[in-house]
């Protein structure tokens, strides 16, 4: 009997030694092949797990308790590193039906990236019972570390120690029936920001434009976290928080294309104009819209067609540098051009330029010249192949129904000479014509990004080089006309290059006023409805425009 006595003695001491400063480290407690690992306190880690074998190798006497619940625990603890709940359910004496639920809920709500659990001493509470204190901390997402203390107790059941299982073994203050829930409040409604991230200038003219993206139900792209609490909830009581997390600086929200300065600038480009009108900006080299300030109303700036007027010749201009002629090339630019047994086509004016260079008759906006070109030079499969590969007839911003900019195949002499200068079936939105400037500074017609910034671009059309000698000639073309053409003289910055444009309109009202251009990066259109000339009520809004940036 002595000899048993120190047996047990000796045992007990070894687990009190073991268990009472044993450490539990968890980390990717997803991984099945981690292990339970107790280390003595101050014994340095081996960098390896450690088999600790704490049944004793003498066999116990047939009355007493099978295992001990030092071995109890320690399987209890391993099982739960693993997540291996059927395991952790054969060590509980009486497991409540939903015990592996309990456990997957808690772990859903707390989102923990690791978890440290840290075994204090082992007490002996009776002859057949015991409890062990341990530590809880867990890695929080965005909330650091999560740290709290509760207890397993034990007890011999049928001869086994067994753990007493409770909800308190996953939080102390989680009572039976009770619950950790984690609650996020509410975000309030989107709203769209400046690319920078800024509140985007009160009655500028992109509200239509944004109110359109809300509804589209655009996902936000930058900080909308709006924090997260983690509360207990049991029957009867009122909930407790126990951890929460709010973030620093507060949501900003969707951030779109829309660069604060640029929008700006560009509303305060229509301050005071009595007349309906757009401006539209945008990026060259990626088809970013940097601004919008549409007094058109509605979203017409993007899905509204007008006749272009003379700002199409841009694109007339491209299909002729393509069939072989340049800038320099000769050409006549009379007072009137009577097309072949069809009908007359008169300058702005009746103005009688003669012979000038391709390049001054762009610059003067001579219809006689592009219309006769297009006859001698192009057809219609031609002058629209030219217009597709300017965006006509691509689906416009955001996809949809509407296009940039649409022209029929003329079926005669007469509409392809309409055709040439902007009139007849041709067709744009100012946003069209805008990419139609961008092309030429940047080489390369782009569509139109969505407003929404990083916003998975689905299936844009595709983006379309222009010859080298085309881009070249346009641009020599398009600074001239702000240097000796029809926009000299007037208060645009210097290095800006465009086309004015002056389009009929066909119910009989006032001229439509255009003007296109670029300067650096950005590239412009400015549509004013009924507004008359494009020198007269279009180019002093570019150039307030483009002196505010």
């Amino acid at each position: 009997m002595r000899n048993r006595a120190l047996l047990a003695l000796f045992v007990v001491a070894a687990a009190i030694f073991v268990f009472g400063v044993a450490g539990l480290i968890v980390s990717g407690r997803q991984d099945p092949s981690s292990d339970f690992v107790a280390v003595p306190r101050g014994t340095p880690g081996s960098g390896g797990s450690q088999t600790l074998l704490l049944r004793p190798d003498t066999p116990s006497p047939a009355s007493s308790p099978e295992g001990s619940p030092d071995e109890t625990a320690a399987a209890y603890f391993q099982a739960w590193v693993k997540s291996d709940y059927d395991a952790m359910r054969e060590l509980v004496d009486e497991p409540p039906s939903d015990f592996a639920d309990q456990h997957r809920e808690f772990e859903d709500a707390a989102l923990s990236r690791s978890l440290r659990i840290t075994v204090g001493t082992l007490v002996r509470t009776g002859d057949d019972t015991a409890e062990i204190p341990f530590t809880q901390e867990r890695d929080e997402q965005e909330g650091g570390t999560w740290r709290f203390e509760t207890r397993l107790r034990l007890a011999v059941r049928d001869l086994t120690w067994k753990v007493v299982w409770t909800p308190a073994v996953l939080h102390p203050d989680i009572q039976p029936g009770g619950s950790l829930v984690r609650t996020e409040p509410e975000a309030g409604p989107l709203r769209p920001v400046t690319r920078e991230g800024r509140e985007l200038p009160r009655n500028s003219g992109a509200e239509p434009y944004l109110e359109n993206l809300m509804n589209q139900g655009v996902a936000p792209t930058m900080g909308v976290a709006v924090g997260w609490t983690l509360r207990v909830e049991n029957p009867g009581l009122p909930a407790k928080t126990v951890l929460s997390y709010k973030p620093a600086q507060r949501p900003v929200g969707v951030r779109t294309t829309i660069a604060y300065g640029v929008q700006a600038a560009a509303a305060r480009a229509l301050e005071g104009v009595q007349q309906r009108a757009a401006v539209v900006a945008v990026r060259s080299s990626t088809g970013e819209v940097l601004a919008v300030a549409d007094r058109l109303g509605g979203r017409a700036a993007f899905e509204r067609k007008y006749a272009p007027g003379s700002t199409f010749k841009t694109v007339t201009a491209a299909a002729l540098l393509g069939s072989g002629l340049s800038p320099d090339s000769m050409v006549e630019c009379p007072a009137a051009y009577q097309i072949p047994f069809h009908r007359s086509i008169p300058n702005y004016r009746n103005e009688d330029h003669g012979m000038v260079t391709l390049r001054q008759a762009f610059a003067l906006s001579c219809n006689t010249t592009f219309a006769r070109l297009t006859i001698e030079r192009l057809n219609g499969d031609k002058l629209v192949d030219q217009a597709k590969a300017f965006g006509f007839g691509v689906p416009g911003e955001g996809g949809g129904a509407s296009t940039c900019g649409s022209l029929r195949r003329p079926e005669n002499l007469d509409a392809l000479a309409e055709d040439s200068f902007g009139q007849g079936t041709v067709e744009a939105t100012p946003l069209c014509m805008a990419l139609v400037a961008a092309a030429v500074e940047s080489g390369e017609w782009r569509p139109a990004r969505p407003l929404a910034d990083e916003a998975p671009q689905g299936e844009l059309p595709q983006n379309v080089p222009l010859p080298s000698n085309v881009a070249e000639g346009l641009r020599s073309m398009m600074s001239a006309v702000t240097v000796d053409g029809t926009a000299a003289g007037s208060e645009l910055p210097q290095g800006t290059a465009g086309k004015t444009g002056t389009a009929e309109d066909w119910q009989g009202g006032q001229d439509h006023a255009w003007f296109i251009g670029y300067r650096g990066d950005i590239a412009f259109a400015v549509f004013v409805e009924h507004g008359g000339t494009g020198r007269g009520a279009a180019v002093p809004i570019a150039a307030r425009f483009l002196k505010a940036l």
